[in-house]
């Protein structure tokens, strides 16, 4: 009987291999094939097999929570009633007749009358121009210079970062009420500007600090080391490299901060020291009809629902902001 040597035959192992390499290349054009036809890659990444970023997975994630699509449809409406009141609320707030002071609600009139005889529906829905103006207005003027300041003392270090690091100090020392009874309380004018910049005065070192830890955080990765070594200016390393990746943060407190300067707007006008009459607001509001909550609560009721509503619904929102941006819970 012949001896059958290892690589004789077509039927042997070499008819296996040949097998074997055919289905392999067979498998790899199906492979690729699949590929080719699937619009998305695998997880973590987009079309074409391309990463998506950070804030394209933030987006992904706020458009399936339904915390921010409530909250995102609150402030929606509310911005389009600041700009459009009467969309809604066809009176004049400041069309007032004493003989129905008081009084509840009635035809054409649901929420009742304040204590001059105001429509409190008309007054609470044009209350909220000056609540989200308020708001929208401190909160950009914050992130402007708290995000500068604290990205520049976080890039450079040194003795700008002890300097800021020090007046950041002397603000938090300020208590924030006390603080606008003194400030607010030798302004004349009944406009919303002073108690924005009041707000932006004593606002912007929390953004600073968040600005310079980010920043710093920022500044030690790799890419940053790698565009300084290519001989990348500071400037272009800040905006190109540093910014984006270390403003979400940054967005996140701003995002809940906003709330927190509509109630502030409000306690200051209920204190008599933020916005004053002729001026429509939901502090002022409130403040008059604190002395008339035994009698006619209505009064208390509507501006103050308003007022918590509107906090409630930025907070909402930036608490999902906040777990859309944190790569750490992912």
């Amino acid at each position: 009987m012949p001896e059958q040597k290892p690589w004789d035959g077509t039927t042997g192992s070499g008819a296996i291999s040949g097998a074997g390499a055919g289905g392999a290349m067979d498998l790899a054009m199906d492979e690729g094939t699949t590929l080719e036809k699937t619009p998305g890659g695998p997880e973590g990444t987009g079309p074409a097999g391309k990463p998506r970023s950070l804030w394209s997975d933030a987006w992904r994630d706020l458009r399936r929570n339904p915390v921010f699509i409530i909250s995102g449809l609150i402030i929606l409406f509310l911005v389009i009633i600041s700009i459009w009141p009467s969309l809604i609320a066809t009176q004049d707030p400041l069309d007032c007749d004493l003989a129905r002071a008081q009084e509840g609600s009635r035809p054409g009139h649901p929420f009742g009358f304040d204590g001059q005889g105001c429509d409190v529906y008309t007054r609470t829905v044009h209350g909220a121009r000056t609540s989200v103006t308020v708001g929208v207005l401190s909160t950009l003027g914050v992130s402007l210079l708290g995000g500068v300041l604290g990205g520049l003392a976080g890039f450079f270090g040194g003795v700008w970062d002890a300097v800021l690091s020090r007046i950041t100090d002397v603000f938090f020392g300020i208590p924030v009420v006390l603080g606008g009874l003194v400030f607010l309380s030798v302004v004349t004018s009944s406009t919303v500007w002073p108690v924005i910049g009041f707000i932006v005065l004593l606002g912007w070192p929390q953004i600073a600090r968040i600005a310079r830890g980010s920043v710093i955080t920022a500044k030690q990765n790799d890419y940053v080391q790698a565009a300084r070594a290519l001989g990348a200016s500071n400037s272009r390393m800040m905006l190109r490299h540093i910014a984006p990746n270390a403003i979400a943060p940054v967005i996140v407190v701003a995002t809940i901060a906003l709330g927190t300067y509509i109630s502030l707007e409000a306690t200051l006008s209920y204190l008599g020291v933020g916005l004053k009459p002729p001026a429509v607001s939901w502090g002022i509001d409130i403040s008059a009809a604190s002395q008339y909550v035994r009698n006619a609560p209505h009064m208390l009721l509507w501006p103050a629902g308003a007022l918590a509503v509107t906090v409630l619904a930025f907070i909402m929102l930036g608490d999902a902001v906040r777990d859309a941006l944190d790569p750490k819970l992912r």
